[in-house]
């Protein structure tokens, strides 16, 4: 190739481009926030949950980004993943939420609220379980959703946690979140 061919179809140097993971640059703004339940206990005959509750009049959009669930027992338990419904028993709010860039002054507070509940009768209704997972005995499962569930004002996401049989047994478990809030276009 000639040189002045070079000079005219080559950069000098090559462009850097640098990318941002979404949840990178969501936590930059102070739009990120993780938390996670208390321990939650359950038996074969009762059930337990933690939920990521957009409030009423938030004003935002919530965007789930990851979810973790520790089964801290020796048998395993069925997940269910509910959109929008209607809760049994009384949630808690977790104390247990920070924003995920901590050098802002003055920190972030989320408008979503973390909420659970532990040995509570009956099952989720209206909204949809939209997906059921597995959790094995002592271990922790882990998704992504990279901001996929959208919830409005008033919208839920919630991880309802139940025995697989009959048997009489004793589980506990810890629920996790990550999600980032986006105010209403």
């Amino acid at each position: 190739m000639s040189a002045s061919l070079e000079l005219t179809l080559l950069p000098k140097r090559p462009f850097e481009v640098v990318s941002i993971p979404n949840p990178l640059s969501k936590s930059l703004q102070g739009k990120y926030f993780a938390g996670q339940t208390e321990s939650v206990t359950f038996s074969n005959t009762t059930n337990a949950w933690g939920a990521l509750i957009n409030p009423i009049c938030s004003g935002i959009n919530l965007y789930t980004n990851v979810y973790t669930v520790s089964n801290l027992s020796d048998t395993p338990f069925l997940l269910q993943i509910w959109f929008n419904t209607n809760l049994p028993g009384i949630g808690t709010t977790s104390t247990k939420v920070s924003p995920s860039n901590t050098a802002l002054v003055p920190p972030p507070v989320p408008k979503v609220k973390i909420q659970f509940d532990q040995n509570v009768n009956g099952i989720p209704h209206g909204g949809i379980n939209v997906f059921d997972r597995i959790v094995p005995p002592g271990t922790t499962l882990a998704s992504e959703e990279d901001g996929k569930f959208v919830f409005p004002s008033g919208g839920n996401w919630v991880l309802f946690l139940t025995s697989l049989g009959s048997v009489a047994t004793t589980f506990s478990a810890i629920v996790a979140f990550g999600w980032w809030e986006e105010k209403r276009g």
